[in-house]
């Protein structure tokens, strides 16, 4: 999901998927595989959150295991901030 105006780009990252610190599973077939995966993965979101950060944007990253009302939340408190409207 993006926010164009504020320059707020959203992911929500499975926690298998991405190896989320307090999920994240090893897998029981092709272990060496999927942790190989993982590690692609989350090399990839680094890069695409460093290269938004270089054009301006800002990634905001939502684990599958947040409520989604406090995402909901956390991340429209961030637009309102990046777009100078905190409050409105």
């Amino acid at each position: 999901m993006v926010f164009t105006s504020a320059k707020v780009a959203v992911f929500l990252d499975g926690c298998f998927w991405h190896g989320c610190a307090e999920h994240h599973t090893v897998a029981a077939t092709n272990a060496s595989f999927w942790a190989e995966k993982v590690r692609t993965n989350q090399a990839r979101d680094r890069d695409t959150n460093q290269r938004l950060a270089e054009v301006g944007w800002l990634s905001v990253r939502v684990w599958e295991h947040e409520d989604p009302a406090e995402a909901a939340k956390a991340i429209a408190q961030v637009v309102r901030e990046r777009r100078g409207t905190v409050g409105r």
